[in-house]
């Protein structure tokens, strides 16, 4: 697991919905190295479809909720996944947002000690998640230094190359890092913004990200309107293929072990399409 390099593809539970076999083999096909699913709510058995379909690429959670799937069930949950392909399934894990927690009747009160007390509830289970083969999603230095602790490494979400700098130090050299890449491919710059502001909306009003793009340096005027040009530039990459490859780029130089790519775009299948046109670029 600690030699995950390469790149990989984001995508969510509901897009692959029944299709996890054909998609898996298409995506290992193409060179990627990883599909990261977000939106598991609680349920891991589409990793083991994904990997149980393949031979050689990795499947993990980006992420689960600690609020959604107590931590001896995602103990248990795992274990199933990875017995379909042993070795490639990835417990992404992390503390979600107030307003989604609370919507679950979720108390959100001092994530961080509570996500430590998972933690040490997955040590001690029978089944158990090895070190190696859990991430925790963190953008903050609190959160990043538990994932240096505590995992193999940290998944990051919606950050710049600057950023993943600052993120490699807190770290240190050992852990995985692993951004996820926002990627709006279009005809130009306009339309790519147009998909980049429609994507990015959801986000500009949870108070984890916000705080975490003001010690990126933006304001309270680059989260108004739907993003300014500067913000939505930094977060989502486009409109060409060559665009995305100077991105992933600028990631590892920073420090990055892997990239996953997240193709922006209507409707509510898998990108396979946008995956083909980039894979000869990126993977390598």
């Amino acid at each position: 697991m600690a030699q995950l390099k390469g790149t990989g593809v984001f995508t969510s539970a509901r897009k692959i919905g029944r299709r996890a076999g054909e998609i898996a083999r298409a995506v290992e096909e193409l060179g990627y190295d990883a599909i990261w699913v977000a939106d598991v709510r609680g349920d891991l058995t589409v990793l083991g479809d994904l990997v149980g379909a393949t031979e050689r690429i990795y499947a993990g959670s980006a992420v689960l909720s600690m609020w959604d799937l107590a931590a001896k069930d995602t103990a248990q949950a795992w274990s199933a996944a990875n017995g379909r392909g042993p070795g490639r399934v990835l417990a992404g894990v992390g503390v979600s947002h107030s307003v989604l927690a609370e919507r679950a009747g979720h108390v959100y009160d001092k994530p961080l000690t509570r996500l430590k007390a998972y933690l040490d509830e997955l040590d001690s289970t029978a089944f158990g998640i090895p070190r190696e083969h859990r991430l925790i999603g963190a953008n903050g230095p609190k959160m990043l230094q538990l994932a240096s602790q505590r995992s193999a490494g940290a998944l990051t979400y919606l950050v710049t190359p600057e950023q993943t700098v600052e993120h490699r130090n807190i770290l240190g050299s050992k852990a995985l890092l692993i951004p996820e890449v926002k990627v709006a491919l279009a005809a130009d710059r306009a339309r790519s913004r147009v998909l980049a502001r429609g994507h990015l909306s959801v986000y500009l009003t949870l108070p984890n990200y916000l705080r975490n793009l003001e010690r990126m340096g933006f304001t309270a005027d680059d989260f108004a309107d739907g993003g300014s040009d500067r913000l939505v530039d930094a977060l989502v990459v486009g409109p060409d293929v060559e665009d995305v490859v100077r991105r992933i780029a600028e990631h590892r130089d920073a420090g990055a072990d892997h990239v996953c790519l997240q193709v922006l775009g209507p409707g509510d299948s898998v990108p396979l399409d946008h995956w083909r046109e980039l894979a000869p670029a990126v993977c390598s």
